[in-house]
């Protein structure tokens, strides 16, 4: 069974937190999980405007992802930053290069699921999460989230992402916060759990 983690990280937010959900993915037997990431369309100098250079040192050794991979998977979970309530136009990009896997069906019955990030905590995590299900069902693909028995949602005790529609993390207005250790738990079980159900269709 393979499980593959398809992510887009500016800052490394998204990066943890595809780490988090591939360690989830491995404490299920049988499962295999490999990180991609999709293509980056901003301009290097755009980049080290913003400076996002130096940390994206930290995952460019992870594979760009191939349309030809995805069909290969049994799973596909997806990691994208918040763009104004939406997924990033680097994931959107990619997904539009989905077409002729859509012609042939060839993401039919698989599993998707998605987990996200944003500056601030109402930055729309999750209507970016819900309109991304968007274009996985067009796919044919079963929709996994993150249950309540991931009892890290119900917290009060702390601002924290996390909804039923999957895993998030509040990043800052600036970047500086990184996944606290209720998010990363969170996207470890969203993990898991996909790939527990992965398994049961695979069976």
């Amino acid at each position: 069974m393979k499980v593959l983690v398809v992510f887009y990280s500016v800052y490394g937010h998204i990066y943890r937190m595809a780490e988090a959900v591939a360690e989830g993915v491995r404490e299920v037997e049988g499962a295999q999980v490999e990180l991609r990431r999709v293509p980056e369309t901003l301009p290097e100098d755009v980049l080290k405007k913003i400076g996002a250079l130096e940390a994206q040192k930290a995952f460019a050794h992870i594979p760009v992802c191939t349309m030809a991979e995805l069909p290969t998977a049994d799973a596909i979970i997806f990691g994208t930053p918040t763009r104004f309530g939406n997924m990033c136009g680097q994931m959107r990009q990619f997904l539009d290069g989905t077409g002729a896997l859509w012609a042939k069906g060839a993401l039919v019955g698989k599993v998707g699921s998605v987990f996200t990030s944003s500056g601030t905590q109402h930055g729309g995590q999750e209507s970016t999460i819900l309109s991304f299900h968007t274009t996985l069902l067009h796919h044919g693909m079963i929709i996994v989230g993150l249950p309540y028995t991931f009892q890290g949602q119900t917290r009060i005790d702390e601002i924290t992402g996390g909804s039923p529609y999957g895993a998030s993390t509040i990043a800052g207005g600036a970047g500086e916060r990184f996944p606290s250790a209720n998010e990363l738990a969170g996207a470890r079980f969203q993990g898991k759990h996909v790939a527990t159900i992965t398994a049961k269709l695979a069976r």
